[in-house]
């Protein structure tokens, strides 16, 4: 009787570990989808960084005021010669 037992059981088993292997596998994957899609949206973030500061330093440099309330640059008030 037990002889009839052990291909039942081993063919359980071997089932319940393809079943274990495609759940990790399936993890796997989402975790990595997960992982770039982060890293995208930081990317995206330093490039907008790097884009804010280049508009800064521009206003600066030609003589305006950065508002940073409007994020944007306003001109100096014009110098009034005596």
């Amino acid at each position: 009787m037990l002889n009839l037992l052990w291909p039942k059981i081993l063919g359980g088993v071997l089932v319940l570990a393809v079943i274990a292997w495609a759940v990790l596998e399936i993890r796997e994957d989402g975790a990595e989808s997960v992982k770039n899609a982060i890293e995208r949206q930081n990317n995206e973030a330093a490039s907008q960084s790097d884009a804010r500061r280049s508009d800064y330093d521009r206003c600066l440099d030609g003589g305006g005021v950065w508002d940073f309330g409007a994020g944007q640059c306003r001109r100096a008030a014009p110098r009034r010669r005596n």
